[in-house]
């Protein structure tokens, strides 16, 4: 009878212990939960501001190769402008004789 009534007494012990281990691990995973969310959030935010660097970047490197571009182009128009003055003052001059 003794051994019957202690069985019993563990088992309620074990019971209600299984409740608040439940509840314990409920809170843990939530906790657990919102740890990897905010880290998400936090590693989403530094992807994004790399991003922007990197494109910012990226079009500062184009707009400079944009410049020296035009500026080849500028220098080749002059330079042939020049060449063409030259040319059409020889023909000129041939002209004359």
């Amino acid at each position: 009878m003794k051994k019957i009534i202690l069985s019993l007494a563990l088992m309620a012990v074990l019971v209600s212990c299984q409740d608040k281990t439940q509840e314990k691990l409920d809170a843990a995973q939530e906790a657990v939960t919102e740890e990897v969310k905010s880290t998400i959030d936090s590693a989403k935010i530094k992807a994004e501001a790399k991003l922007d660097d990197a494109k910012e970047e990226a079009e500062s490197k184009l707009d400079d190769a944009k410049q020296k571009a035009q500026a080849k182009l500028d220098s080749l128009k002059l330079k042939s402008a020049e060449k063409l003055e030259a040319t059409a003052k020889k023909l000129k001059e041939s002209v004359k004789k």
